[in-house]
């Protein structure tokens, strides 16, 4: 499971070199662990650190049982199916939806979903795809931010 002190945030219009301590705080279930965001760096103007009213938490979930690969139909020779082990990501923030209300949680989820076998057989490939969707999203995470704002 991850362990985080510093994130450095990814360029985002309207924060300048934002970074996030993590707090380590007790996850929702045993297969998670979680960090509350407890202070701020940079310039983040109106930003809030995590309050019970007010959520900003990072958790990662692990599956709570880890699947293997099925031995091999005995007529075929083949898989007859792939398990698949699926970690989440989730980052929870308090949004405020209009003047006078409380902040309501939003959440950007992350879904991981691997082939079992793949750790073993294939690591290189693996390690491809999250270098490439970690760089994918934090090269585009001003347009991902300025998508979800203005609806296009």
């Amino acid at each position: 499971m991850f362990n985080l002190t510093t994130i450095t945030g990814a360029t985002v219009t309207g924060l300048t070199l934002p970074t996030y301590t993590a707090t380590s705080m007790p996850a929702p279930d045993v297969n998670g662990k979680q960090y509350s965001i407890s202070a701020l760096g940079g310039t983040q103007t109106g930003v809030l650190v995590h309050s019970i009213s007010n959520p900003f938490t990072i958790t990662q979930w692990l599956p709570k049982i880890l699947k293997t690969l099925t031995q091999l139909t005995s007529t075929t020779g083949l898989l007859k199916k792939v398990p698949i082990n699926t970690h989440k990501v989730v980052v929870r923030k308090g949004l405020i939806p209009a003047a006078g209300y409380n902040a309501t949680p939003a959440d950007i989820t992350i879904a991981v979903n691997i082939p079992a076998g793949a750790e073993t057989f294939d690591a290189q490939n693996m390690a491809a795809l999250f270098s490439c969707a970690a760089g994918a999203l934090n090269a585009q995470a001003d347009a991902l931010f300025s998508s979800a704002k203005t609806g296009t």
